[in-house]
């Protein structure tokens, strides 16, 4: 009996031993999910002693994570608001650290079967106020505008709200849902619908090209217009830490930020951001 329990206890031992040394928790935006964890999957693979735990909920819910102290990374497709680096700092006595981490293009999904190939900032805002309710006001055809958007938690949601609308509220309207790719698929099952969300997502749908005034040229959320400065709703993707990054973690955002980590962006949709 004392031999089989010494024997368990190796082994026990040894799956320890064995085991990641190292855990990384990162929480937060859903337009970064799909990046966040291809990131994770490919440093694992070449780092077995590191376990990289990756969850979305939306920017807010990442911030919040971070604020409470209950996640190592928060990814955030938005800037941190002054409130919320205040109650960092009361709960830690820092206000954070910010790592721009990639670009995207704030993107507008259309059906395929929408003729309306693109839209000023302009006529953008009014539709999501709800001003304009017909795709015949924009150069479609005659029908009902169907509006989709995120949740209030959503980092994306802020900022089209505070860059597109100004800081006006969304339309009643407008059907909230809890994921950016919800939001597409929404899109792609209703002929009249229009949606917004990151470049990467877009699977089945089209882009509206966007125009910052009514005679100026339309982009779309290309790379080349990224880079450019030409596609006027670019932002940056961010990750957020406590402190200063040290040891495993300082290891792991320091790869995200290589040539090898950044390649990982571009070829999920996403821009690098250098």
């Amino acid at each position: 009996m004392k031999k089989v329990i010494i024997t368990l206890l190796f082994g026990l031992l040894a799956i320890c031993i064995a085991g990641p040394k190292n855990t990384i928790t990162v929480k937060g935006s859903d337009t970064m999910v799909i990046l966040a964890q291809r990131w994770a999957e490919i440093y694992m693979s070449k780092n077995p002693d590191t376990n990289i735990q990756v969850t979305g909920g939306g920017s807010g819910v990442g911030i919040s994570a971070l604020i409470n102290g209950t996640t190592d990374i928060c990814n955030s497709s938005r800037p941190m608001k002054n409130s919320e680096r205040e109650k960092l700092k009361q709960r830690f006595n820092t206000l954070g650290v910010e790592i721009k981490t990639a670009k995207d293009g704030l993107s507008l999904y259309l059906n395929d079967a929408n003729p309306v190939q693109e839209l000023s900032l302009e006529q953008l805002k009014k539709i999501y106020i709800g001003e304009l309710t017909n795709w015949k006001q924009v150069g479609g055809k005659n029908a009902k505008i169907i509006v989709y958007g995120r949740e209030n938690n959503s980092g994306t949601y802020v900022y089209f709200k505070d860059n597109v609308l100004d800081g006006a509220d969304y339309t009643a309207s407008m059907q909230s849902l809890p994921g950016t790719a919800a939001v597409v698929n929404a899109v792609v099952r209703d002929a009249n619908a229009i949606g917004f969300g990151g470049a990467a997502y877009a699977k089945g749908v089209k882009f509206a090209k966007i125009k910052k005034q009514a005679a100026s040229p339309a982009y779309e959320p290309s790379e080349d217009n990224i880079k450019t400065g030409n596609y006027p709703i670019t932002r940056f993707l961010y990750m957020y830490t406590r402190s200063k990054p040290t040891g495993e973690l300082k290891k792991y955002i320091d790869w995200i930020l290589s040539a090898e980590g950044q390649s990982i962006v571009a070829k999920l949709g996403y821009f690098p951001v250098r």
